[in-house]
């Protein structure tokens, strides 16, 4: 009768979710939901000069992107 072999343990080291990526991307998200120009939820239901909205937007896309590249952290 053969020996069974020992289960080989090949598995990931599991990634850290960083606190501040996930902070950065609800507040792009929210930023860019807000105030987008022409269809943002504050634009609908007030008058918001542009002046306003596209640097909320591009700031929102920015964090976005920011969020996402450091959003997680090896252990």
């Amino acid at each position: 009768m053969a020996k069974a072999n020992k289960p080989v343990n090949n598995s990931k080291p599991r990634l850290k979710v960083s606190f501040l990526g996930v902070l950065m991307i609800l507040l792009g998200a929210d930023l860019v939901l807000l105030l987008a120009p022409e269809v943002g939820i504050l634009n609908s239901g007030f008058y918001i000069p542009d002046i306003y909205t596209w640097p909320a937007l591009i700031a929102g896309v920015a964090l976005l992107v920011f969020g996402f590249r450091h959003l997680y952290k090896k252990p």
